[in-house]
């Protein structure tokens, strides 16, 4: 199976930080179905995790404040039929989801304001619009 979970650049989260849980997939599949745990479900606690640097783990806590119950982010993966396939399936979504939270925040926008030219532009399409418009209407003022 794979290894630890990575974050970005050289930040892992080792496996003895993530805890698995295993139960009944729903959907078709037959006996198959009813009898195996195959959805697997996968627990990072983000606010007690010696793995992630401080600002990383700020970022995650304050990103996914929607998603954490009691500081701990869960990823559950049902897909496949078997175990082993949603347990990396729950993997690559759990590093997905911390590269994204731990991103770090854009360049902020600087605003800006349109030349005159363009201005000017739109206010002489404007003009011509609202003739052409005006001479569709039958009324003719001269």
């Amino acid at each position: 199976m794979s290894g630890p979970v990575r974050v970005r650049g050289s930040v892992v989260i080792p496996d003895s930080e993530l805890s698995w849980r295993f139960s009944r997939s729903s959907g078709p599949g037959g006996q198959h179905v009813n009898t195996s745990d195959t959805a697997a479900e996968l627990s990072f606690d983000v606010a007690g995790s010696t793995a992630l640097p401080e600002p990383y783990r700020e970022r995650a806590l304050h990103r996914l404040s929607g998603r954490l119950v009691g500081g701990v982010l869960t990823v559950r993966a049902e897909e496949h039929r078997s175990q082993l396939r949603n347990r990396e399936a729950a993997k690559a979504r759990l590093g997905a989801l911390l590269n994204e939270a731990t991103a770090p925040p854009p360049k902020a926008r600087r605003p800006t304001k349109p030349s005159r030219r363009v201005q000017a532009r739109r206010l002489e399409n404007k003009r011509r619009r609202g003739e052409l418009k005006r001479g569709r209407s039958g009324r003719f003022d001269d």
